[in-house]
């Protein structure tokens, strides 16, 4: 299976008070086309940093990130010209990437606008289908953000990132900030999207998220990645000691012994 998504040797370090904090430290990672691959941590891991660096938005310190064999990284900028819409990235927040004084199917209108070059109307259009296959219907996608419920502003989020129609999504925490109702919605959406050919990289502290969806597992700790591979052997069969703690942690999961 080829690799959509490559990362080599990539390390992030921050300047802090005038001490460096390495938050990513020489690390490796591969997303095969059509498949999830999860990214699991305890807060402060590292693995959100790590989420950046693949979406663009954070420069590694050291390494390369390679989309389809090309690098993204080019200077000081990333996924230029086509290969923007390549790789579009899910926050824990979403208003991170919703504009609060704009109505959720204009704001998704724009993106569709811009990336698809079609006319404001067509836009509109297309926006409307897009959230409403979100589970948005178009009494709330007439709504400020403010206005829709967690679940409903996730599922927002993932519908302008889609608008781009990208390759891959890195969906960062995309559960973390909604309820039980929500997740189950949101999860069934994934599903959806994986089914119509859609790579993600799904990075996440709750392994019951993980365990439900990842074809492959990395565990990160304190920056680098301990342990990786199939979710059924990482589940089942870890063999890192900080892995079977995180696995142990799972109600009712039992380890292979």
């Amino acid at each position: 299976m080829t690799d959509l998504l490559q990362a080599v040797g990539v390390s992030v370090t921050f300047k802090s008070f005038g001490y460096e904090v390495q938050a990513v430290k020489d690390v490796n990672f591969a997303l095969p086309q059509g498949s999830v691959v999860g990214v699991v941590g305890e807060s402060g891991s590292g693995k959100s940093t790590f989420a950046r660096v693949l979406s663009g938005i954070q420069l590694p310190t050291a390494g390369y990130v390679n989309y389809m064999g090309q690098g993204i990284q080019d200077g000081k900028t990333t996924y230029e010209g086509e290969l923007r819409k390549a790789v579009q990235m899910v926050f824990q927040d979403p208003y991170s990437s919703l504009n609060p004084r704009m109505r959720i199917i204009n704001a998704v209108a724009e993106a569709v606008k811009i990336h698809q070059h079609v006319s404001k109307e067509e836009s509109i259009e297309i926006a409307g289908k897009l959230l409403e296959r979100m589970g948005i219907s178009g009494i709330d996608a007439q709504k400020y953000p403010s206005y829709l419920s967690g679940g409903q502003r996730q599922r927002a989020s993932v519908a302008r990132a889609l608008s781009v129609q990208p390759k891959v999504l890195v969906a960062d925490e995309p559960t973390s900030a909604i309820d039980q109702s929500a997740q189950s919605q949101l999860l069934e959406l994934f599903n959806e999207l994986i089914k119509d050919g859609l790579s993600i990289v799904l990075v996440s502290h709750d392994l019951g998220v993980i365990r439900y969806l990842a074809d492959n597992v990395y565990v990160m700790q304190n920056g680098v990645f301990v342990e990786n591979g199939s979710a059924s052997d990482i589940f089942q069969n870890p063999t890192n000691e900080y892995t079977r703690k995180l696995i142990s942690s799972i109600p009712g999961h039992k380890l292979n012994s």
